[in-house]
């Protein structure tokens, strides 16, 4: 997403602009093609010459510098933006932008652009939460600005509160969401499942799997960054908060039976990659189980089945289903898919190193109700999650 484009990244004056260094690292590991700007007092904070040679580009501090080619050059740096991002943003430049001034090159370049322009403000607590630093970041926003909301922590200036500029990884995530806003995806609303689930034997013991729900996350963070409106319900998993998706917790496979059909209602298009237990205790203790002399059974009783409870009502929706097998994979899925009702089924081999639960990697097959099947290589999920993705936007435009 950040290949070949072109990223204006803003440094004003904060202790957190030793941080852009970071970032313009990153973004140009990225493929992207990145122009600093600076003010003059984030060059009391870090020196032109770190992101000059980071960004392999001129950094731009003096509005009236002598400048190198004939054109004016903040228009022309303006025009050529697929992206402008501040980071950090002070007060000062918050303020300045939303009350239209425009005295150096970097507020210049602001106001001539066309691209989006995204805001991470960074700085004391009690300055972002005054009345008119809020009042300005909500004007902003109402004018189609994207603000990175601040973190909470250990401030520079001894304080603690909302004010630590956002993780890079947030910032770089919404970035790339910007830059993926006019995409096929914009407008559809995407249901994802995730993870595994448990079902308590005991308030100790419960029945699981293997699922680490890399797949699930890497699809609704996928989707997310290519424009759909996404809701996760996940399982229980380690895995860090996605930002800019609604995310639901659930443990059990009827939380999750409940969730989803709540939530299926409102969605286009619903991916079931959770891994759910088939089967759950027939009766629950409400205390531990204590070890006996002798061997002990547990009665299972069946799950409802999600997948087959949306098939048998998705309408217009697309549906799309996950099979983790360990023989005969093409065939067991085929037959999932057929049963089921779904657009396609993502079936894959679990005794294939690299494939399946755990792996930041995966290797499936893409199997369609005509008998067609795609056979992906090796990827890593989130490009698996980019191709089930494709796959998806064909089948709408084929009902189009």
């Amino acid at each position: 997403m950040f290949e070949n484009k072109t990223i204006v990244v803003g440094i004003t004056g904060g202790i957190a602009a030793y941080k852009s260094a970071e970032l313009v690292s990153r973004l140009k590991k990225k493929g992207a093609l990145v122009h600093c700007v600076m003010t003059r007092s984030a060059c009391e904070f870090i020196p032109p010459l770190t992101l000059r040679t980071l960004s392999e580009n001129p950094v731009f501090t003096d509005m009236f510098a002598e400048p190198k080619v004939w054109n004016v050059e903040h228009i022309a740096l303006a025009d050529r933006a697929d992206l402008l991002m501040v980071v950090p943003a002070t007060a000062n430049l918050i303020g300045k932008i939303c009350h239209g001034i425009a005295d150096d090159f970097l507020t210049t370049v602001i106001m001539a652009t066309k691209a989006p322009v995204m805001l991470a403000p960074a700085m004391n607590v009690h300055m972002y939460e005054n009345p008119i630093n809020q009042r300005n970041i909500e004007d902003l926003k109402r004018m189609g600005y994207k603000i990175i909301e601040p973190g909470f922590g250990k401030l520079a200036c001894g304080y603690e509160g909302k004010g630590r500029l956002a993780e890079l990884d947030i910032i770089i995530e919404q970035a790339g969401k910007l830059l993926l806003a006019n995409t096929p995806l914009t407008g559809l609303k995407i249901l994802v499942t995730a993870g595994p689930t448990r079902e308590p034997i005991d308030p100790v013991r419960y029945i699981t799997n293997h699922s680490t729900g890399k797949m699930g996350y890497a699809l609704a963070r996928q989707a997310c960054l290519q424009g759909a409106t996404v809701t996760l319900v996940s399982g229980p998993t380690a895995l860090p908060v996605l930002p800019g998706v609604e995310c639901i917790n659930v443990e059990t496979a009827q939380q999750m039976h409940d969730a989803v059909m709540a939530a299926y209602v409102n969605a286009d298009v619903v991916i079931k990659a959770a891994a759910v237990a088939d089967y759950r205790p027939k009766e629950r203790s409400e205390k531990k189980i204590k070890k006996a002399d002798k061997d002990m059974s547990i009665e299972l009783t069946r799950n409802p089945d999600i997948l087959a409870g949306l098939g048998s009502k998705k309408g217009s929706r697309i549906l799309v289903g996950f099979a983790a097998e360990t023989n005969d994979v093409l065939e067991n899925a085929a037959e999932k898919a057929k049963r089921k009702n779904l657009d396609f089924i993502v079936a894959n081999d679990l005794t294939v190193v690299g494939a399946g639960f755990g792996f930041d990697t995966n290797i499936v097959s893409l199997i369609f109700p005509n008998g067609d099947i795609k056979k992906l290589p090796q990827l890593s999920k989130e490009e698996v999650a980019v191709e089930i993705l494709r796959e998806v936007m064909r089948i709408i435009k084929s009902k189009e």
